[in-house]
Order: structure tokens, then sequence, then C-alpha cells
């Protein structure tokens, strides 16, 4: 079966994906490296993914998702290689690119002694857009997330849900291309989750791109419709998330046979120590 998965990888990796209707590919990676000291945190991937498309980025804890989705977004320098969005070099025209793309990063950092709707006008104004008109998305963005009735609140006593539908409302500002979202539901009540699912769903109806990382499978296979799977820092598959899986029942049955989970797991270890009330 993971022959079977190296031979999806060729395929998808070699017939590079165009887009909807012509467009270029939202995102472009080339011999992309990284390292820390001497951890090598990404592997010289080459990635194409299309524009217009939910995308998920999926891996275990310590694939160099994050690692990679920093560098994509220009928040963090390659060691070498090539990344494009929208055709546009990240490193070579960064303005260009910036201008295109929203984040909502991992460990996102707010401006607390904002409010919530305080926040929403500084971001927008840095964006360069008319005062009324940021007004005018801030509110519409608010009531979608509800958070029209925490707006005057400070941003430093939202919960981790509140937070992250504040975040994503200043990625969402000035209506990106693409929207790059690092574990977006980590952490949230599943009414918020709710809630961002739903804006993000009628987002890429419009069009538009969402690349999304996550290790939980049943969120990406509910969602997404393009899969990138990620391992040590490694690129195992990418394409249609129906190709990825292939043969198995769900991703997630794939995405163990793709990373060698089994022949990594320490289940089968004794703990006979254990349970069963003794010390």
């Amino acid at each position: 079966m993971a022959g079977e998965r190296e031979e999806t990888h060729e395929r998808s990796g070699a017939a590079a994906p165009e887009g909807t209707a012509g467009r270029p590919p939202a995102v472009r990676i080339e011999g992309l490296w990284k390292k820390f000291g001497e951890q090598i945190a990404v592997h010289g991937i080459d990635l194409t993914l299309p524009a217009g498309h939910f995308i998920g980025l999926v891996g275990p804890n310590g694939a160099g998702k994050t690692t990679t989705l920093s560098m994509v977004t220009g928040l963090l320098r390659p060691d070498s290689g090539v990344v494009e969005i929208g055709g546009h070099d990240v490193w070579r025209d960064p303005v260009a690119v910036k201008s295109r793309i929203g984040v909502l990063p991992e460990g996102l950092r707010l401006f607390e002694r904002l409010s919530g709707r305080e926040l929403l006008a500084y971001m927008g104004r840095l964006r360069g857009l008319p005062g009324e008109e940021v007004d005018k998305r801030a509110g519409q963005l608010l009531d979608v997330l509800d958070l029209a009735g925490s707006q005057h609140k400070l941003v430093v006593d939202y919960s981790t849900g509140m937070r992250k539908k504040i975040g994503l409302a200043a990625a969402l500002l000035h209506n990106p291309e693409i929207l790059f979202l690092d574990e977006p539901f980590e952490g949230v009540d599943p009414v918020s989750a709710q809630t961002i699912r739903g804006v993000l769903e009628r987002y890429t109806a419009s069009g538009a791109t969402v690349i999304f990382s996550s290790h939980v499978m049943e969120l990406v296979e509910s969602l997404c419709d393009w899969v990138a799977v990620m391992a040590a820092g490694r690129i195992r598959a990418q394409g249609p998330l129906a190709e990825v899986r292939g043969a198995a029942p769900s991703l997630q049955q794939a995405f163990l046979e793709l990373v060698g989970a089994g022949a990594q797991s320490g289940a089968g270890q004794s703990l006979d120590w254990l349970g069963g009330g003794t010390r």
C-alpha cells in the first residue's frame, strides 16, 4: 500500500495543477529547505497547490507543516528554494504577495489592549483600505463570526475561540485571494468551530483558496478537496483527496500508511506496570 501511495505522489507531483480557469497555482514550491542547527525541518520539498480549492496540509506533530507555511507566507526565510504565490515570488516581490494573502498563524499574537472592533479598524487601515470600507467590512465580519456582542471587549479578555475568530476576521478583512491557516480549529469549541467552518466554506465557494494545516484527519476529510501529506519534513503525497486516499477506507488510514505509523508506534512495548491499581 505504501508503494501505491508513492506512485500517487509521483503522479500528482508530475502534473502541476494550474487551478481554476487557467489561473496559476495558488502556491508553487520548488526545492525548499530549512535547517535549525543540525536538525533539518524541511527537506527540499516540491509542492504545487491549485487555486480555488480547500486544501489541507496534513501531518503528525513535528512534520514541518508550520515551518513550511511560515516560509510560504514570508514569515521565515528559507535556506534555499523557490516559493511563488499566484505567480509572484514571495521573497523577490513581497509587497505583491502579501497584498494577496491572509494569514492566521499558529500561536496568534494580537494587539491585546485593543477591542475587537478597534483591532479590525487598525488592521484595515494598515492594509490601506478606506476608513468607511473598513468599518463596513468589520461590522459584517463581527456579525457573521458571532463577535458583535463582544466587539468592544478587549482582545486580552477573549476566549481561545474568540481569538481565533477575530484573527480570522483580520485575515479576511482585505479580501485576500489565498488564506493560510495554521491549525485554525485547535482549542476551539464546537460552536465557534462550526462558525469558522461556515465562513471558510463561503469564502472558497467564491473561488478563493484556503490552505490550512492540521493533524486531525477527520476534519480535513470533511472540509478539503485537495490534500498534501507531510512527514519528517518531506511531502509523502499530494493531489485530490480521493486520489490520495486511494483504496483506503478513510484519509486517516491512508495517512497512517503514508507516514509509516505502524513502524514508529511504541504501542506494542510492555507497560505491564500501568493500570490494575498496582504501584
